[in-house]
């Protein structure tokens, strides 16, 4: 066993799946252990840099999450809410960090995600970049200054492909607009309006979703208020700041106690 810590991908045909094989195997500080696709899946049984169409590099593509995680202290997770359930579980009994940017996990995902916290570390959060969660912490502050007055409305736009809404990134800064006026987010939030809806109701914070193109990742909260206007604005044109992200978050987690938590931590915000 190697003393570079190992880092498993899982999903690793996806468009993040193949990024973050790319950025564990050039990261000098850590190496890749393991490669996951689902059962029967064409690259199940080659070797991931082959199958994406590059040198082989020594990791073969396997479906047993047991293999994978065999010699891992680590496990990056962009996939789908079943699929991340399943493997938080086996990452708990491997004691290896799980690093989920899986978005649309309802509340029983998320209880079963907390009970594997007690046993390992899992750092999750609707995005990844840096960015991002600086905006989230700005959100925050500016929601406590403003008073009710201010309107707060959340305007995201993704990629064509993207099969949530609103994106787990918009449901992150609704959260933090909310904390910062000391509200539950559930409370308040209006999504998708549409036809005869009436007057806003004040307090309530908006959410408004843009599918098109291959857009990576726009975020504007909006503070809209008599007279004047606050936007905090986030734009994403390289879907790699993720990856970065995730792969900093899995580092930093191997030297914390079983818990979870989020960009934030890692990032000391």
């Amino acid at each position: 066993m190697s003393d570079i810590p190992g880092i498993v991908v899982n999903g690793a045909s996806g468009r993040m799946g193949r990024m973050l094989v790319n950025l564990v195997s050039e990261n000098p500080a850590c190496r890749l252990a393991g490669a996951l696709e689902r059962p029967g899946h064409e690259w199940v049984g080659l070797d991931v840099g082959t199958a994406m169409g590059k040198p082989a590099i020594g990791v073969t593509v396997t479906d047993d999450p047991l293999e994978a995680m065999k010699d891992a202290q680590g496990v990056i997770d962009f996939t789908a809410p079943a699929a991340t359930v399943a493997l938080a579980e086996i990452a708990a009994q491997a004691r290896a960090v799980h690093v989920i940017g899986t978005t649309g996990l309802d509340e029983d995902d998320l209880s079963k995600l907390e009970a594997a916290a007690r046993h390992a570390v899992i750092v999750r959060a609707g995005n990844m970049s840096f960015g991002v969660n600086l905006l989230t912490k700005l959100t925050e502050t500016v929601s406590k200054a403003l008073d009710m007055e201010f309107d707060i409305e959340i305007v995201e736009a993704h990629h064509k492909h993207k099969v949530d809404a609103p994106s787990g990134t918009a449901l992150m800064l609704g959260e933090a607009a909310a904390e910062g006026r000391g509200l539950r987010l559930d409370k308040v939030a209006d999504r998708g309006r549409d036809g005869i809806t009436g007057e806003r109701e004040e307090g309530h914070i908006g959410f408004s979703a843009i599918r098109g193109g291959d857009i990576v990742g726009e975020h504007d909260v909006i503070f809209a208020g008599p007279g004047e206007r606050i936007i905090l604005r986030h734009v994403a044109t390289d879907r790699a700041i993720f990856g970065r992200g995730a792969v900093k978050a899995a580092l930093w987690g191997m030297g914390q106690k079983p818990g979870s938590y989020d960009m934030m931590d890692v990032l000391g915000l």
